[in-house]
């Protein structure tokens, strides 16, 4: 609850270039899938290839079946274009098994990456990157329902998403605070603009 999302875009794909840079795809797969999912750590962590590639047709799914451990609420989940394009780019063909998990530990790769792995994980690239609040991996779950909300997203959509039962509790998740607020206030500048409209009317009126 205490987590923020990723409020500039730049910094989501700042913090996802910064592995795929690194050669550590395993970590930029992480970033990506886990603002394109919006899933809690614990379910993103224990996705396996099977579920995003169809191995019998060669190709990779349009949709993820997840069954949340802690609602036991099965979710249909569109792979979005930048969910795609990380998995291929992650994608070993051959190498890989139907159980295979999407991201193995770092000792036992038949192991999915533990919890703690993934909170240093972001966490390090955050401090690292300069990136201001307090980010960790439910971060990631957050980022996508913060700028669905800035891209003005229909309210039910969001809080279905997140399973929340209203959306006073959806507001308070993705850490609305201020500083939103304060840009919604600036934004709404319309007396401006009729400044701007009149003198082209009266300039209009003259020629």
């Amino acid at each position: 609850k205490k987590a923020d999302p990723l409020r500039k875009k730049s910094d989501s794909r700042k913090i996802a270039l910064y592995w795929l840079d690194k050669g550590q795809r395993r970590n930029y797969l992480l970033v990506v899938l886990g603002i394109a999912t919006a899933l809690r750590v614990s379910d993103l962590l224990s996705l396996t290839w099977e579920q995003v590639y169809d191995f019998a047709g060669k190709r990779f799914k349009s949709h993820l079946a997840v069954k949340e451990q802690k609602t036991g609420k099965e979710r249909i989940i569109a792979l979005n274009r930048d969910a795609k394009e990380a998995l291929k780019t992650c994608f070993a063909g051959g190498r890989l098994k139907n159980d295979t998990y999407l991201f193995p530990g770092g000792r036992d790769k038949k192991k999915p990456l533990s919890r703690s792995q993934a909170w240093r994980i972001i966490k390090d690239t955050a401090l690292c990157l300069n990136i201001a609040g307090r980010i960790c991996p439910h971060s990631l779950r957050k980022t996508l329902g913060y700028h669905a909300w800035r891209a003005k997203k229909p309210p039910v959509l969001i809080m279905d998403v997140y399973n929340h039962s209203s959306y006073d509790v959806t507001k308070r998740y993705l850490a609305i605070d201020q500083e939103d607020r304060d840009n919604l206030y600036k934004s709404m500048d319309f007396l401006r603009a009729g400044k701007e409209s009149g003198r082209g009317r009266k300039k209009r009126a003259a020629d």
